[in-house]
């Protein structure tokens, strides 16, 4: 024992790895027997012997350190896109894995440049009588033009300062000095996804060096631990040092490395976000802890080291040097074996709540990752990638947002510039929800919290706009959206006057609740919604031409089309998209205003409006139309098909309650076509989820996964992933990531509809598997297992008193139904199971 009374690095070493591999046993037939289990449930001594094993397997170990949802590189990272991202929903690590100088790409989530700005335009409301007055003659080039001169926000918009871009907070460096310039050999780095952590090992001569590096959950730091192998007593020897590209101030207080500075508001004055980061350096075993110069500190002679970095905005009103003192202090009183544990405990339990499996193939699983992705591009014989696929998605999701804090932007909470692609934005016509289509039957719907809570700080900004812009009550916004509530139109009418995005966002208040069933919360967001509705109530004016109300101006994104005169345009009276999102608004805030108790008259207005809507419509060509004419678009494999939102995210176009739109959809999605970028491939993916066509919706997905190595901006096509499994648009974009597990998780589970579906897309390449923990509306959790595409069993528990009901499909039997183990009689009606289960109940049938 040493002095401080923490135990020798050998003993804790290979206590760490009997625990591993007791608990990989546990883990890898935990699956299996859960399985046999489901089919023998009546067998109470096997349950009680299968949760035995399960309780001391966690008791063991916190989690599983099993691989099986891990991956891996061989060498260090060449580029940013073959870095691990690590972050624990406000601050984030990317080690890059460099052997003599490695590289941390530090972010914190509010790293927020700009301020509040004014961008009123006085000459909009002036306008918009005229506009409206050309887009009924059909002048729809003229009105755009009009547009372009009168109707955008005030100021320079999305590209000038005051706006802003999310940032990185800037670079920790360690470049290691080493005794000899022996080879480097077995170099492997792995991202743990069911630990949230980052090892890096490689032998040096007769030295074996390791590094754990994860962002804490418990203790809201990131964690660099170095050590070496007994025999190698002194051998590291480093100097720490971190730099940002501009606005920075390097020092050292005391011991510590500490950068700090004050980002551009965007008008040259001192109300920009402040910002810290330190970083601390414990030697535990010994060794010597040195300055070097005035910016940076050098590490001799130890063998084993623990690096804290604390980073900090003042985005949330709160002091940065005492965030940063506050967690370095409770940080520095554990051992690096203690934050590790607590940090895997408190992340597991968010993690583990959802597990898939579909097949193996251990020798694809033995690859380094980007020799993986390159296999599966030419042979799709690698079940298990999805379910990595799946996970990681999920991993990305708990580590960039947690309650309390910002929402993942467009980047998650990983940049590494200065100025990230489309300012690192919340998108609002399709890309900030898109990021959150995951949340709720990913069972991780308190993540979709920090997104409604933005959604309800945007009202005032977006009333205010709602008057300036088209003299109207309610709240709107459009396509741009940052953390300063910019909700005014984009500078460019093509893409920035899509008006709908509130109702988008509000969508998300609602399935938040279908999910839940939490009245209270509803209550709580109720007036948002109502407010977004309000504002069509005002905004929707009839066509003359068809008597239709519409919004106009408007457009459909980011998409245009050709005019009879040969010109083309975006700017239109009514789009496909906004009739389908307004519809949805307006039966939305009136479900909820019922369930409430609350607002009948307004309701009566809401179900009037609807009703006079244009409803989704087929041209003659058997499409779904995109506008209100039958318009010829100017690009015909566009990336975005926001006309099929009635197809996902919401449930106005089905397979089963309405064929024809159904079959309508699908031919619009042949003729659009597969290739695209990343985030929209993964929408098609959903969509031909929805049409219950799983080897489509998986050929999407073999798509997604195409290796991608561009860097630069593709609009049309090149999509793909990154070697570190980033979604590349391309450049990254983290809503393909969440587009393509949801997508996974539609082809296994779909509930939109008012009943539960039970695989309703499987593709032969799944044709084995089981999932557990997977949500639906109504507040119910599935698990399921299934052999040669048939049901084998089926689990539902009831987070909420309720009835559920469970379409009975080809592959699917009930046998031996039960609820709490107890036998009971299946009240079957018009092909749906109905299961009545109070709150805690577990149904199951096999």
């Amino acid at each position: 024992m040493l002095k401080n009374g923490r135990k020798d690095t050998t003993y804790i070493l290979k206590k760490q790895m009997f625990l591993s591999k007791t608990t990989i046993f546990f883990f890898n037939n935990f699956k299996i027997l859960s399985t046999f289990a489901l089919k023998l449930h009546s067998m109470n001594k096997f349950l009680l012997l299968l949760f035995a094993v399960a309780g001391f397997s966690c008791s063991l170990e916190v989690c599983p350190d099993s691989h099986i949802n891990a991956y891996h590189f061989d060498a260090p990272a060449q580029m940013w896109e073959e870095t691990f991202p690590l972050g624990n929903g406000r601050i984030g690590i990317m080690p890059d894995g460099g052997v003599d100088t490695e590289n941390f790409v530090l972010n914190e989530i509010s790293m927020w440049s700009g301020s509040r700005q004014n961008s009123d335009n006085p000459e909009a409301l002036k306008a918009l009588p005229r506009i409206r007055e050309l887009l009924f003659a059909g002048r729809n080039a003229e009105a755009q033009e009009l547009m372009y001169k009168s109707f955008t926000c005030g100021g320079a918009g999305t590209g000038g300062a005051p706006y802003g871009s999310y940032q990185l907070l800037g670079n920790l460096k360690i470049n290691y000095h080493y005794d000899n310039q022996e080879d480097t050999s077995l170099y492997r780095r792995e991202l743990v996804i069911d630990q949230a952590r980052v090892s890096e090992s490689f032998s040096r001569g007769k030295t074996y060096y390791q590094r754990n590096i994860f962002t804490s959950f418990s203790d809201d730091v990131a964690v660099i631990h170095l050590f070496t192998d007994t025999k190698s007593h002194n051998a590291l020897n480093f100097t720490v040092s971190m730099n940002r590209p501009e606005r920075a101030k390097i020092t050292l207080e005391g011991a510590d490395v500490k950068m700090s500075g004050q980002l551009n508001d965007g008008y040259n004055g001192d109300k920009g976000v402040k910002y810290g980061a330190q970083v601390r350096i414990l030697l535990p075993k010994g060794g010597e802890l040195v300055s070097s110069g005035d910016t940076a500190m050098s590490v001799k002679g130890a063998t084993e080291a623990v690096l804290l970095v604390a980073m900090a905005t003042d985005y949330f009103g709160k002091d940065v040097d005492n965030q940063l003192n506050t967690v370095l202090t409770k940080a520095s009183a554990k051992s690096a074996n203690k934050l590790r544990h607590d940090h895997i405990t408190t992340y597991y339990k968010l993690f583990s709540r959802v597990k898939v499996d579909f097949g193996h193939n251990p020798e694809r699983e033995k690859l380094p990752i980007n020799d993986r992705l390159n296999a599966f591009n030419k042979n799709k014989n690698d079940p298990s990638l999805a379910d990595l696929y799946y996970q990681f998605g999920r991993y990305l999701l708990i580590s960039s947002t947690r309650t309390g804090s910002l929402p993942p932007n467009l980047q998650g909470l990983w940049a590494n510039t200065i100025r990230t692609p489309w300012n690192g934005d919340y998108h609002t016509n399709i890309n900030v929800q898109m990021n959150h289509w995951l949340a709720e039957p990913g069972n991780l719907s308190e993540l979709h919290l920090p997104l409604i809570e933005w959604i309800a700080q945007q009202v005032k900004s977006g009333q205010h706009t709602a008057q300036v812009f088209y003299g109207a009550r309610g709240w709107v916004m459009h396509t741009p959206g940052n953390v300063w509530e910019f909700t005014a139109p984009g500078e460019h009418p093509s893409w920035g006057a899509s008006n709908t995005s509130a109702a988008w966002l509000c969508e998300h208040l609602y399935t938040h609740y279908l999910y839940t069933l939490d009245e209270q919360y509803l209550a709580d967001v109720y007036n948002v919604m109502r407010e977004a509705a309000l504002f069509y109530v005002d905004m929707l004016v009839e066509d003359p031409r068809s008597h239709y109300l519409v919004t106009a101006p408007t457009n459909s994104p980011e998409n245009g089309y050709r005019l009879p005169d040969g010109k083309s345009a975006s700017v239109c009276a009514g789009s496909t998209m906004d009739n389908q999102i307004v519809r949805e608004l307006f039966t939305n805030t009136i479900a909820a205003a019922k369930t409430l108790g609350i607002d009948s008259e307004f309701c009566d207005t809401l179900a009037e409006k609807r009703a006079r809507l244009m409803p989704t419509t087929i041209g003659p060509d058997g499409r779904i139309m995109e506008w209100l004419e039958n318009y010829e678009e100017t690009e015909i494999h566009h990336r975005h098909v926001s006309h099929l939102y009635g197809l996902h995210p919401a449930n106005e176009i089905s397979v089963e309650l309405t064929p024809e739109l159904a079959a309508a959809a699908r031919k619009t999605l042949e003729v659009r076509g597969d290739e695209s970028t990343g985030w929209s491939m993964a929408w098609k993916m959903l969509f031909w989820a929805r049409l219950h066509d799983g080897e489509h919706a998986f050929k999407l997905l073999t798509d997604l996964l195409r290796p991608c190595v561009e860097k630069g901006f593709n609009y049309a096509k090149g999509g793909g992933t990154y070697p570190n499994l980033f979604d590349g648009h391309p450049p990254f974009q983290i809503d393909g990531n969440f587009g393509g597990a949801a997508g996974i998780g539609e082809m296994l589970l779909q509930s939109q509809n008012g009943y539960i579906e039970l695989l309703p897309a499987l593709p032969k390449e799944w044709n084995t598997g089981s999932f557990e923990g997977l949500r639906v509306h109504g507040g119910g959790e599935i698990s399921a297992s299934w052999s040669n595409g048939k049901l084998t069993a089926i689990s539902l528990k009831a987070l909420n008193t309720g009835c559920f009901k469970i379409k009975i499909s080809d592959n699917m039997t009930i046998n031996n139904p039960t609820i709490n183990r107890k036998p009971v009689k299946p009240t079957i009606k018009n092909g749906l199971l109905e299961v009545n289960l109070q709150t805690g109940d577990v149904f199951f049938c096999n």
